[in-house]
């Protein structure tokens, strides 16, 4: 067969297919199993109930026997019995035997039983068993009644028995006497036959009744299993669907699915997921477009620079400056370069965290002193709010320090000439909580949520500074985040901004 095809029957194989084929299979298999085991109890049932049957119907027979033994004289008497005998073959539906010591069937009703054994007439016209193991197991076993199943050696599969089968239920009764001797002796043996299919009559018609009923509740379970599987399915169809149309790169379907099983916090994590999708996309947009800008711009101007110098449009007095210009922006481009590369190391997890203790109060003044230039260039007072001397944290002491360089950054650019900058290291419990504050122009709310996005820039940071890449933010949350720890922003529209983060304390001997 040809693979599409292969794969075109694959594709059919569905969950509605698939949970309504296991339900009818179940439903068909409890019906079998359970018909099976009814079949089988009923069967014992109902040979059980006819064997409590026949034995009472021969305590009736020996009783009316011994009256009959006591007045055998009497005609009335024999009828009598002979009509007892009849009735309760008819209510048993069985034939009645009573047989002698030496296996004569002295009576035997119904009329046609009677006949049906007139071949085996002896010389006194009395029918003569003819197998000694039909009689003599019942005559020599101490009074104990005999239950046989079958063809009664062979007696009822003769033809005068056809009709009813060659399978009958026998039980032998033997009737004892105890005569002067003080001995006790049998006189004589009740037997009454019936044929296993009289028997199993209640089994069948009780088996019809459960074959009818289970049919119509297979049924009519398969019509709801129908239903609900498609009710059940129904979602996931949708679910599906949309999945092909946001492959397409469509985002904007959502699912409705009104449940609150699993399939419903299904649908709910797959809209979440779609949310996300279209979030991510929109910044892959935004991050594509935003690169295009950084990388185009700087780009622009130091081809413009060159081709100037080359063409003799920039008099060679001012190669030198403009020179100058290629150069900040090559640096500003190999920043923006190494920022982007450093960013995707973090968000890929491949950045390797040494952590150990440091004194993050004296990492503090060594970022001052390293940046005093940029500090100074803005006549910007720096002030210190520490707990204590020394304070020991846990970290990744490089990492930590690329997040108080951009902090301090942001500071010094979005301040005024003779500003203010305050560091502040407060221990709480086993954290450690250092803030950076700045009386700057501050940040707008609406802006707060998006200055941890890659290249997100206000129009104020796009105003009055070009050489930011919009990436340092970025890299701090992402520090902070392989830390395990949390960055915070507070700030009003001119009052200034201040950030805090936090870090573990670490206990030392020194100081504890």
């Amino acid at each position: 067969m040809p693979k599409f095809l292969l794969k075109r029957i694959k594709v059919k194989k569905t969950i509605f297919k698939k949970l309504v084929t296991i339900f009818i299979a179940l439903l068909v298999l409890s019906y079998i199993v359970t018909g099976g085991f009814l079949y089988y109890f009923l069967n014992n049932y109902s040979t059980k109930e006819k064997v409590v049957t026949l034995e009472q119907a021969a305590d009736d027979i020996k009783s009316n026997f011994v009256f009959y033994l006591k007045n055998m004289d009497s005609l009335i008497v024999q009828e009598y019995f002979e009509n007892s005998l009849a009735q309760t073959s008819e209510y048993s539906q069985s034939i009645v035997w009573v047989v002698n010591s030496r296996g004569q069937v002295a009576f035997c009703k119904p009329d046609w039983a009677r006949e049906a054994l007139a071949k085996y007439e002896n010389e006194y016209n009395y029918p003569q068993l003819p197998d000694t193991k039909m009689y003599q197991d019942v005559m020599n076993n101490g009074g104990t009644t005999i239950k046989r199943v079958g063809d009664f050696f062979g007696l009822f599969s003769s033809e005068e028995y056809e009709r009813f089968g060659d399978s009958w239920l026998t039980i032998q009764v033997p009737f004892q006497i105890v005569p002067s001797n003080g001995k006790q002796q049998t006189l004589a043996a009740i037997y009454l036959h019936t044929p296993m299919p009289e028997i199993q009559k209640l089994r069948t018609s009780v088996f019809q009744l459960f074959v009818w009923s289970g049919g119509v509740a297979v049924f009519l379970a398969i019509v709801l299993v129908y239903v609900f599987s498609l009710r059940f399915t129904k979602p996931l169809k949708q679910i599906n669907n949309a999945a092909k149309i946001i492959a397409a790169g469509e985002f904007r379907n959502r699912l409705n699915v009104n449940s609150h099983d699993e399939i419903g916090q299904l649908a709910d994590s797959f809209n979440q997921m779609v949310d996300d999708l279209q979030k991510l996309e929109e910044m892959r947009r935004a991050f594509i477009a935003n690169v295009s800008h950084e990388l185009r711009t700087p780009m622009t101007s130091i081809r413009g620079f060159i081709e100037g110098i080359l063409d003799g449009t920039i008099p060679e007095e001012s190669h030198k400056n403009y020179l100058i210009i290629v150069r900040d922006e090559i640096n500003r481009l190999n920043r923006l370069v190494n920022d982007l590369l450093d960013l995707a190391k973090m968000e890929s997890g491949e950045l390797k965290l040494n952590i150990r203790p440091f004194d993050i109060n004296e990492l503090i003044r060594l970022c001052v002193i390293k940046n005093e230039t940029l500090i100074t260039s803005k006549n910007i007072e720096i002030e210190a709010n520490f707990d204590s001397e020394n304070l020991f944290v846990f970290g990744d002491r490089d990492s930590i320090e690329r997040v108080i360089i951009n902090l301090l950054h942001n500071a010094v650019k979005f301040s005024n000439e003779n500003g203010r900058i305050i560091f502040e290291t407060v221990k709480n419990k086993d954290k450690v909580f250092i803030s950076i504050k700045d009386n700057g122009i501050g940040i707008d709310k609406n802006e707060q949520k998006r200055i941890w996005d890659r290249f997100y820039k206000s129009d104020k940071s796009r105003g009055k500074d070009k050489t930011g890449t919009g990436l340092g933010l970025a890299i701090v949350k992402n520090i902070i985040n392989e830390h395990k720890q949390e960055i915070w922003v507070e700030s009003d529209i001119g009052a200034g901004t201040k950030f805090t983060f936090t870090l573990d304390y670490f206990k030392n001997n020194i100081e504890d």
